[in-house]
């Protein structure tokens, strides 16, 4: 900070706003160093990174940090993103891209997005940038796995632990997933209208034959032969079942992984957490596994 001072002091004001510049460089460097985990600084270091603000233009840059923010599900980063394919900002401009990404922002409630896609035919061709897609989210290092038990005991848990091995399911990761869902509230209800222990929606319901979803037998017994439909067609990645269980299947499947909703990451996550595994066996017979899960080994 002396600096400042001396150049004042000689009036030498060339001097001092190349010393404030540099000071202004230093504390974004320092700034970025400390960004770890926060969506929406992550975002703001990308758009000084993108505008010039205190630091050299440097596009590239601004795409990365974006990329991680707009990973993480955060609508802003998305919509950003969305505006370097569609201006040609760093990079080659992309309508697809640039479509998709305010699509996704939007989903989420990006008010900006929501108006420059009114009108536009949805498009459903997968053109995000590969940075934005993960197959996998592991448990996160605070976290230690919770046995049924630890769980409240009574009815459901003993209906777990009965129906859950008809089933091929794991009762631990049957139990995670009522926990996240519904914290054991066989009466719940979502916004989306998805009921019961499992929040099984309508459809998924009278797809597994499920007649009352608020009966807490019938509901688990639905919420398990979706949970092992799900495994065989994901081939045991928990992050993708988890992400399918609150998305839809076909969401994952457009985005060839974990969808970048913050929504589903935190679910992901929360799951994940409590049981502590990423894979799960699985009954290969029941279905096919999607495209973009045939060329890997499985």
């Amino acid at each position: 900070m002396d600096i400042f001072f001396h150049c004042i002091k000689r009036n030498s004001w060339i001097w001092f706003f190349v010393a404030q510049q540099f000071f202004l460089l230093e504390v974004w460097a320092f700034q970025e160093s400390n960004v770890q985990n926060s969506s929406e600084e992550l975002t703001e270091l990308a758009r000084r990174y993108e505008n010039a603000e205190g630091v050299s233009r440097d596009y590239q840059r601004a795409f990365d940090l974006y990329c991680q923010a707009a990973k993480a599900g955060w609508p802003e980063a998305q919509y950003a993103l969305a505006w370097m394919y569609a201006n040609a900002r760093g990079l080659a401009r992309n309508d697809q891209a640039a479509q998709q990404l305010f699509q996704l922002a939007a989903e989420q409630g990006h008010r900006q997005s929501m108006e420059l896609i009114r009108g536009i035919e949805r498009n459903d061709v997968n053109a995000l940038p590969s940075c934005l897609f993960f197959e996998e989210i592991v448990p996160t290092t605070n976290h230690k796995a919770i046995s049924k038990y630890e769980y409240p005991q009574g009815k459901v848990s003993e209906l777990v632990s009965r129906l859950a091995p008809r089933y091929a399911i794991d009762p631990a990761l049957a139990m995670a997933i009522i926990s996240v869902e519904s914290h054991f509230n066989e009466r719940a209800v979502s916004s989306k209208n998805a009921q019961g222990l499992m929040q099984l929606m309508p459809d998924t319901a009278e797809r597994f034959g499920v007649k009352d979803a608020f009966n807490p037998e019938q509901n688990i017994k639905g919420g398990l032969a979706y949970l092992r439909w799900l495994l065989a067609f994901f081939r045991g990645n928990v992050s993708l079942v988890a992400a399918a269980y609150n998305s839809g299947e076909r969401t994952v499947e457009k985005y060839h992984g974990v969808p970048p909703y913050q929504e589903t990451i935190d679910y992901v996550q929360k799951v994940i957490n409590l049981y502590q595994k990423t894979t799960h066996p699985f009954l290969r017979n029941i279905v096919s596994p999607p495209f973009f899960l045939t060329s890997k080994k499985l």
